[in-house]
């Protein structure tokens, strides 16, 4: 456990609680926050410009980031996320990028980079998850969320293993992945509930979520508990 930051009530609905130097700041995806001390300040910015906000708001994520800093002194922040899930901390040493999708991103230290890369066509189409991925890179530590618990998965070179779309959190930036179908024929595919996959290659880590988003739409509907988006 870092001597900085606490993950609290591990499971389904874990918070952080995150302590700030004077001066420090953190960056965080919009509404986060929990609680702060009276010491720190938050505010709602862009970051990158508008033509990055604006890729970012297209990738799912906020137009803003929530920025949290100790203006008054040092202080402690409770951030964490909307939906029942787990949260993870990565700490980033610069010589690696990570591969986000939407909904992924939760907070960030300073020195940690996010922005939006666009998939190629074919995968933005297939993937289930639109063009837009965010990359995060940078020295710091990163938090992600994500809908159930993270399982992280460890590839040797070479070594291959298929991950249905709705469960992908977070993968190493240099790792090759490919969009294929689940099975040999489109029919096929469909009426295993499993239609497009992600193949990925090693060397890397990939982080997955225990449960899928969409999946959970789809229920709640069935029960007309949502709406048709």
């Amino acid at each position: 456990m870092s001597d900085k930051y606490e993950i609290l009530h591990e499971g389904a609905f874990p918070i952080v609680k995150y302590r700030l130097a004077m001066n420090e700041r953190l960056k965080a995806e919009s509404d986060a926050m929990i609680a702060m001390s009276s010491t720190i300040d938050v505010e709602g910015k862009m970051e990158g410009g508008v033509l990055r906000a604006i890729t970012r708001k297209m990738a799912g994520e906020s137009f803003f980031f929530q920025y949290l800093t100790a203006k008054r002194g040092p202080g402690e922040v409770l951030f964490g996320h909307a939906i029942p899930g787990g949260i993870i901390d990565v700490d980033l040493d610069g010589s690696y990028e990570l591969k986000v999708q939407k909904d992924g991103f939760l907070a960030a230290t300073e020195g940690v980079e996010v922005d939006t890369k666009i998939q190629s066509l074919g995968r933005g189409l297939f993937s289930g998850e639109g063009f837009f991925i965010l990359n995060v890179r940078g020295k710091g530590v990163v938090f992600l969320s994500s809908y159930g618990a993270i399982h992280p998965v460890n590839l040797e070179p070479g070594e291959q293993i298929i991950v249905d779309n709705g469960h992908l959190v977070a993968w190493s930036g240099h790792m090759n992945y490919a969009i294929e179908k689940a099975s040999n024929g489109w029919i096929s595919s469909v009426t295993s509930g499993e239609s497009l996959v992600c193949r990925f290659t090693g060397p890397g880590i990939i982080l997955i979520q225990t449960r899928n988003p969409g999946g959970f739409k789809s229920w709640l509907r069935g029960l007309g508990l949502a709406g048709s988006k």
